[in-house]
């Protein structure tokens, strides 16, 4: 009965290994897991942060260029004036020039 003992002692201590063997390696992929989805939270963040500046960017962008072509059309409106201006300007000269020509 010692034997048996022994071998029924001896197939719970392999038992007990055995529990604890995939109870470590349980515990180990739980652990894995716990980590890859933390990790995998963290850059679903980093990419919604970097979207929001990209999305911010974009709209600064938007707003500067919808300034650089209002100071476009200001700039080309103010051109006209000038160039209507100097027109205007040129044919008073013309007109002195004649009058000053016909007075010689």
């Amino acid at each position: 009965m010692n034997e048996e003992a022994v071998t029924v002692a001896a197939g719970a201590e392999e038992l007990g290994v055995l529990v604890g063997a995939v109870g470590a390696a349980g515990l180990f992929s739980l652990l894995i897991v716990i980590v890859w989805q933390a990790a995998a939270t963290w850059r679903a963040r980093m990419l919604a942060a970097r979207e929001r500046q990209y999305q911010e960017l974009a709209v600064k962008y938007a707003q500067l260029l919808e300034d650089t072509v209002e100071l476009q059309r200001r700039t080309v409106d103010e051109q006209r004036q000038l160039l209507d201006e100097l027109t205007q300007t040129r044919l008073a000269v013309g007109s002195m020039e004649k009058m000053m020509r016909e007075i010689e």
